[in-house]
């Protein structure tokens, strides 16, 4: 499971508390012994204990928000100025409930049986649909939670735009425009170009579409139909697909309307499930 070069992701046992998996940047990077060796370019040159190096990688908390951003493109998972700029401009920490630490590269709670996912991977879903995030570009959020998510969009399609989030607990919601309003995001919500809902992800918000870019942030069985319906020709989506083990899959949808899909890397979501499943387990 571990390539010598193009490494994307670890076995489950490795990290069996970290919802998502792991994403690895390095272009070149092999295990040996137990030492983790990585070639980043400019003859620079590590080797470290491996669970050393993945333990600096992932546990650490930041100050702020900005030592957080620039950490994730020294390591090389932000690789664009637009995500990087859109991640400084909105602070995670206006999104993390109170008594988490919101600079911590790991995924929080944020009540009813929800998270908000880790930085690395919002940073990874930005990079694979910042393409499909121009200006005067349509999004759509599903599963918005904090909002977090759902503002970087808003911010990336901007004023001629629309950013759209769509969560189906009503005190999710009700939290995500409270968090926006405190954001960089604040007038886009005001104008109307970003706007968050109560509904049935599964079912996507088809009065706006249809959207350029589509992010999923829980995982479904099986792509949801109404979603690949929404997806524009020439659009893309972002989507966890599985159950016990789970791809990170992204679809483009041509301009003949076929689809054409591959598999980012593994990772484990909370499930794409009903309101009564989600909060009560049936």
């Amino acid at each position: 499971m571990l390539a010598s070069s193009g490494l994307r992701c670890l076995p489950f046992s490795f990290f069996p508390h970290r919802l998502p998996l792991p994403i690895f940047p390095y272009p070149k990077v092999r295990i040996r012994r137990n030492v983790f060796v990585a070639n980043i370019g400019n003859n620079l040159r590590f080797e470290l204990p491996f669970v050393q190096r993945m333990e600096n990688f992932w546990s650490r908390s930041w100050a702020d928000n900005s030592s957080l951003v620039e950490h994730m493109q020294q390591y090389g998972v932000i690789k664009s100025s637009r995500v990087a700029d859109v991640m400084q401009k909105i602070d995670r920490g206006l999104f993390v409930p109170e008594g988490n630490s919101p600079y911590l590269d790991t995924p929080m709670p944020i009540r009813y049986n929800a998270t908000i996912s880790a930085p690395h991977m919002h940073a990874t879903c930005l990079e694979l649909l910042k393409e499909h995030l121009q200006p005067g570009m349509r999004a759509l959020d599903i599963g918005s939670g904090t909002g977090y998510l759902t503002a970087c969009f808003a911010m990336m399609v901007g004023p001629q735009g629309r950013a759209v989030g769509v969560d189906h607990i009503p005190e999710l919601v009700a939290m995500s425009i409270e968090n926006v309003k405190k954001s960089k995001a604040a007038l886009l919500l005001a104008d109307g170009s970003l706007s968050l809902h109560v509904g049935d992800g599964r079912l996507g918000w088809p009065d706006l579409a249809p959207y350029d870019a589509i992010h999923v942030g829980a995982a479904a069985p099986e792509v949801p139909k109404s979603l690949i319906e929404q997806l524009k020709p020439g659009g893309r989506m972002v989507i966890p697909v599985g159950d016990v083990f789970q791809d990170l899959q992204v679809i483009d949808k041509q301009l003949d309307g076929s689809l054409k899909v591959h598999s980012e890397t593994s990772v484990r979501y909370v499930p794409l499930t009903s309101t009564q499943e989600q909060l009560y387990g049936h």
